[in-house]
């Protein structure tokens, strides 16, 4: 049939709309999306504050609610324009927990604007489906079912643990470890129900290698030669031994036989079994030891493969085909691909293995491919990814591998020893899963028992054992599946996470060394309270939410249990926390002795000590006192001038040339001096009337782009002058080479944007007429048309900058002289006036 497709309001999701018949009805449907969660979990505003709220007020007193996940994307707003007047909805989100409790997000906001249901009409619906295949698709709409409310709710728990778990202690040890030492170098030093055991397996492995003492052994080698050209190597039956003497008396009595004599030959058919059907663990532990991907990378990869139907859903506990699944069907979709055309083909011919038995978790059926791929298609990451699910999906309905071990057993006086051959009867799976195949040895002599061979050569060899390796991505997936830390979903999440605090770093082979700051953490949580890092007591609130999604426990009352466990351990840490500081202490500088001389403090007169390790702030020695930055940036003195409301030197803060700069008081920016201001911002949020670095002075017009943000000239960015949003990434670009640009005091007529004056060389003036000056509006003027150009700023981080919070938007004329408008109104025509300059 027709279908029309166009935006929604929010630009981020498409409607698509088409007649249909919907349970045997004549129905018009209306088909969107939406991007992950609707909505997120916050603290009210005031719980907000670092410096306002003690944190252990967060386990019961600070209310919780729910906001836009995305404020920018309006999805309320979106959802509710589109589902009015509808009749029934729908669901069609992904088929798991998370999926559930979106379910429920988006009818909290379309169901109010829905047409009301006539008597016991239902209008709720819940496709369940794992893949985006039109059977599959058919098969889910023929089989609606009800959205799952405990589902939603486990994870609605999950997330309020969480929230006040973590901020609780992130707070406090973050305000507590910051405020004494200088080079932690890392912004927030975070604490997770889940990330925290996470880092205590990859500290556990540090200190097993650091106590780790090498111990010398010997071992016996003894070489035959049953045929003149070639020698056999034998292994011997008591493996090793640690005391040299005895080593050597093993050796003495061995080397007084010539002949080695065959004990025994035994014969066996060995079988490697083929691997179970594939689940998220295995894919991301293949994905970080074989294709050399991080968890995060290699799930956002498949997560891009499924939604564009190549595979199946990628979350799945599940290694167990479900019994209607089609295989015949999935394998024929691969029968024209070169890499394993003639694999597959041959297996339709002679008929698929039936697959091991796995586990069934009843969620989703294993990863498979959906459709037939090639190499351009999908690209890189996409097609190495979707090439090994290939591969093991052929090798579950491919046969076993068999092959033929023997074992010849010789004894060379009294010590025994052995040779294994392996030869390869039948290769099944290990032909499209070649890293898994037998690796070709040497073939044994055909001997009997009782042959003698002479003895070749007898020594002793000198070893040592060697300590264990840092653990590796793979390695601790399956450490975190074993101990029921994250699920198959956050994983991934946990794992980043320690990488993103600096708590480990990944070394080659994607191995995890935990940093100073990581280890001295855990061992400060093992001497405080073992529980906050050992994987037992987030396993036991696993299974606590898992009997939540199961209708077997009450939600409240897992809440509130938990909650009151971490709670009673929150105020254990804080009496207790000098514990941890003595281990602190011995391995960071305290700030007065972290950083170099920057700037003078207002108070003391004396220089501040700027610290660039994460999170860049400067400290004031003297008066011990220290004062944030805005982040991801560099710092530098702003012309030795003055702030004069404080005499605070100024600092000029940059993303970088092609980014936007702006001056601040590093007092203000901490200590806002205004009501309508907040902290973390700069001089060109400020409102001070007369100061020549504030947005009184400086501003010059609405943002092009958002609702509260203005533009402000930037003073430093002569002679390539530009103007910057003080809210948003816009920067205008304006007069290269302009000799002088100033901010007048006039404002435009047309759209109260304040006037610019600009100076240009006489060889360099782009006015007409040779004219070096004029003065103009710069969103209105013709003369400065073609001498504006808009961009975005280069960031290093969207978190560029620290204070944020909606306010009214400054434009010149407000407030600045009397007489002065009070809000400064769009110009009619604006928009169509920048297409102009900025299309």
């Amino acid at each position: 049939g027709n279908m029309s497709s166009r935006k929604g309001l929010n630009g981020a999701c498409s409607v698509h709309e088409y007649t249909g018949s919907f349970i045997g009805q004549s129905a018009h449907f209306k088909m969107t999306s939406v991007c992950g969660h609707v909505m997120t979990l916050d603290f009210i505003g005031k719980y907000n504050s670092w410096d306002k709220v003690d944190p252990a007020e967060l386990f019961s007193k600070a209310p919780t609610e729910k906001k836009e996940a995305n404020p920018k994307l309006t999805m309320v707003k979106f959802l509710q324009v589109e589902g009015r007047g509808c009749d029934c909805i729908v669901l069609w989100l992904d088929c798991d927990k998370e999926g559930e409790n979106i379910c429920f997000e988006v009818l909290d906001a379309v169901l109010p604007v829905m047409n009301k249901p006539r008597g016991t009409e239902r209008m709720i619906y819940r496709a369940k489906f794992s893949s985006i295949t039109d059977t599959d698709i058919c098969n889910a709409m023929n089989h609606l079912g009800e959205p799952n409310r405990n589902e939603a709710l486990s994870v609605d728990a999950r997330q309020e643990l969480d929230l006040r778990i973590g901020c609780a202690f992130t707070r406090f040890q973050t305000k507590y470890f910051q405020g004494k030492y200088g080079n932690l170098d890392s912004s927030l030093i975070s604490f997770g129900p889940c990330q925290t055991p996470t880092l205590g397996f990859c500290v556990e492995r540090h200190d097993k290698i650091q106590s780790f003492k090498p111990e010398t052994y010997w071992v016996l080698q003894a070489k035959v030669n049953p045929e003149k050209e070639n020698s056999l190597t034998l292994d011997w039956d008591r493996v090793r031994v640690f005391d040299r003497e005895i080593a050597q008396m093993f050796l003495n009595i061995t080397k007084m036989a010539k002949e080695a004599k065959v004990e025994s030959v035994s014969k066996k058919e060995k079988v490697k079994q083929r691997p179970l059907a594939l689940n998220t663990v295995e894919m991301l532990r293949v994905a970080s030891a074989a294709l050399g991907m991080g968890p995060q990378h290699a799930m956002q990869i498949a997560e891009r493969l499924y939604t564009q139907g190549y595979i199946s859903y990628p979350r799945t506990e599940t290694t167990h085909y479900p019994e209607n699944f089609d295989l015949k069907g999935c394998l024929r979709q691969q029968s024209n691909n070169p890499y394993w055309a003639e694999t597959v083909k041959a297996l339709l011919a002679e008929g698929i293995n039936r697959p091991r038995k796995g586990h069934d978790a009843g969620d989703h059926p294993p990863i498979t491919p959906m459709r037939a791929a090639t190499e351009a298609e999908l690209g890189g990451d996409g097609w190495r990814l979707y090439e090994y699910i290939t591969r093991h999906f052929i090798a579950t309905v491919s046969a076993d591998c068999k092959y033929l071990q023997t074992t010849i057993a010789f004894s060379i006086g009294p010590e025994r020893f052995t040779c294994i051959g392996k030869l390869v009867t039948s290769p099944g799976f290990t032909e499209i899963m070649p890293w898994h195949s037998i690796p070709l040895e040497e073939s044994l002599p055909h001997c009997e028992k009782g042959d003698l061979y002479p003895v070749g050569e007898i020594k002793l060899l000198e070893k040592q054992t060697s300590p264990p390796d840092y653990l590796t991505e793979a390695e601790l997936i399956t450490l975190m599946e074993k101990h029921g830390i994250g699920t198959d979903a956050s994983i991934p999440v946990h794992i980043n996470n320690i990488c993103q605090r600096n708590y480990v770093t990944v070394e080659s082979g994607r191995r995890l060394k935990p940093t100073n700051l990581g280890i001295v953490l855990v061992h400060g949580y093992y001497k405080i309270d073992a529980e906050l890092v050992l994987p037992t007591i987030r396993s036991a609130v696993e299974k606590q939410l898992n009997l939540i999604a199961l209708g077997k426990a009450n939600y409240h009352q897992v809440l509130e249990h938990t909650l009151d466990i971490f709670k009673r351990k929150f105020h254990y840490f804080v009496d207790s926390i000098a514990g941890m500081d003595e281990l602190m202490e011995v391995s960071f500088s305290p700030l007065a002795a972290t950083g170099k001389p920057l700037s003078r403090c207002g108070k003391c007169h004396r220089f501040m000590k700027y610290i660039q390790a994460k999170p860049s702030r400067l400290h004031c020695s003297h008066c011990d006192d220290t004062y944030s930055l805005p982040q991801n940036g560099t710092i530098k003195l702003y012309k030795e001038l003055r702030c004069p409301l404080d005499d605070f030197e100024l600092v000029l803060w940059s993303s970088g040339s092609r980014g936007k700069s702006y001056p601040l008081c590093p007092y203000c920016y901490n200590h806002p001096p205004f009501r309508d201001m907040k902290k973390g911002m700069g001089c060109n949020e400020c409102t001070h009337p007369t100061c020549q670095h504030s947005l009184s002075m400086l501003g010059i017009g609405q943002c092009v782009e958002c609702e509260n943000g203005v533009l402000v000239l930037d003073s430093t960015s002569g002679p390539k002058w530009k103007m910057a949003c003080n809210k948003c990434n816009v920067i205008v670009h304006f007069f290269e080479n302009a000799h002088k640009v100033r901010v007048s005091a006039e404002t435009c007529d047309l759209c109260d944007a304040a006037l610019v004056d600009v100076d240009f060389n006489k060889a360099k003036s782009p006015l007409p007429g040779d004219e070096t000056q004029h003065s103009g509006c710069v969103f209105c003027d013709p003369v400065f048309q073609d001498l504006v150009e808009l961009k975005h700023a280069a960031m290093r981080h969207p978190m560029h900058r620290g204070g944020q919070g909606k306010r009214q938007g400054r434009g010149r004329g407000k407030g600045r002289r009397p007489g002065g408008r009070l809000n400064p109104k769009k110009p009619k025509d604006k928009m169509a006036a920048l297409a102009a300059y900025f299309v």
